[in-house]
């Protein structure tokens, strides 16, 4: 699907329309994540529109020659990857339509529309709102923002993983949130082109454990049914593209449940000032649980993948 040289042209692409974000250590904390080891965070909720999403959009934006923009650009969205192509559209100056499912953040939907995009509310679940957007597709001619499967996209967010070797380069493992899978492709991919020892972890919802499920049949399968409330981490099937890049470069996956990712969420506000949403505090969740084992003196990376208001609301 995508290799490190398209990383790396991604990279110099965006460079100046979205943020180089800043990694931080999580010290000297109230409550202790993860004994023996160095933990610094990846900020990605600092990035343009909250979310590392920015990067694969505008990535993608930049691909396109104008003519192909003349009847807009349309997604489906759990809502971070919404905003980043709302954002788009702003940039171009074109129309921006965003289908959401019901679960969809009302802090995000109220973001895409002061990026000037039109949402529609379809479905329960994001393959349902896939289904509508892709009809839109078919009925005006508008380009569509894959928000997983489109090379473009995933190399896009792959530069995370750039950033990372750069900042941290005697990093030994990187925990990554998953939902459709586009961003812990884009960091395998990096990371193992260019620090193939490096541990890459990845964390689903347990109400969505596409990969997990797929990883264990052997193919892509779809999930019967999704159940985790987190928008952003609900995905019923990936692409077959992504689950061959999972299943080559991702190391492990765990899952943490809703109700834990809010627990990391409250603390990454209360501890270190930081309003993650759920799927960004999902690595955290990961640590704090128990699910991922370290060795004494490891140096890991938690990408705190997206921002919102749930902690502080909450």
């Amino acid at each position: 699907m995508i290799g490190l040289e398209d990383i790396r042209a991604a990279a110099a692409r965006i460079e100046g329309n979205v943020r180089r974000t800043p990694m931080i250590a999580a010290s000297n904390l109230k409550t202790p994540l993860a004994g023996g080891v160095e933990l610094m965070l990846k900020l990605e909720l600092l990035q343009v529109t909250g979310s590392f999403k920015a990067r694969g959009a505008t990535n993608k934006l930049l691909s396109l020659d104008r003519s192909m923009l003349t009847h807009g650009i349309v997604t489906a969205s759990g809502g971070n990857h919404g905003i980043a192509t709302a954002r788009a559209g702003f940039m171009a100056g074109v129309p921006a339509t965003i289908f959401l499912p019901s679960n969809a953040s009302p802090a995000k939907i109220e973001k895409l529309k002061a990026w000037g995009a039109t949402t529609r509310i379809i479905g329960s679940a994001w393959h349902e709102s896939n289904e509508a957007a892709q009809a839109f597709v078919s009925e005006t001619g508008a380009v569509y923002f894959h928000p997983f499967a489109d090379p473009t996209v995933v190399s896009g967010q792959g530069t995370v993983g750039l950033e990372i070797l750069d900042q941290m380069p005697d990093v030994t493992t990187v925990l990554v949130a998953m939902g459709g899978g586009g961003l812990v492709s884009g960091v395998a991919t990096a990371i193992k082109a260019l620090a193939p020892h490096v541990r890459v972890v990845g964390i689903e919802a347990t109400g969505s454990p596409v990969l997990l499920r797929a990883l264990e049949v052997g193919r892509n399968v779809a999930l019967d049914k999704v159940t985790t409330s987190v928008a952003t981490m609900a995905c019923a099937k990936t692409d077959d593209r992504i689950f061959d890049i999972v299943r080559d470069r991702v190391d492990a996956i765990v899952l943490v449940d809703d109700c834990e990712m809010l627990r990391a969420a409250k603390s990454l506000w209360f501890e270190m000032g930081l309003a993650a949403d759920l799927s960004g505090a999902a690595a955290i969740a990961a640590i704090a649980e128990g699910q991922v084992r370290f060795r004494s003196g490891e140096r890991v990376c938690a990408i705190i993948c997206g921002a919102g208001p749930e902690a502080i609301q909450g």
